[in-house]
């Protein structure tokens, strides 16, 4: 089941009149929390009529975003743990 924002993302995408195809794929697919549909649904707010080009380059964007912010805090875990070990020993 799709969470609050994800639905709204898909309709404000509809309702700007995107491929229904397009709407589906970037709400369902990959906007599908509502970390990234949130950001989506602030570009949309600001950018009032984006080209299909650069809202999908706007979504990549978000996507690399959020891989980043994972990364960073799997890092930050296994630094803790590093640093427990050398504290505590094995």
């Amino acid at each position: 089941m799709a969470s609050e924002r994800t639905e709204e993302l898909y309709k404000l995408l509809l309702s700007r009149g995107y491929p229904k195809e397009l709407c589906t794929e970037i709400a369902y697919k990959y906007m599908n929390t509502d970390y990234t549909a949130t950001r989506m649904l602030g570009y949309l707010y600001r950018i009032t009529n984006p080209r299909m080009e650069d809202l999908i380059d706007e979504m990549l964007a978000i996507l690399s975003d959020r891989d980043q912010i994972i990364k960073k805090k799997e890092m930050e875990h296994a630094q803790a743990v590093i640093n427990e070990l050398y504290r505590n020993g094995l």
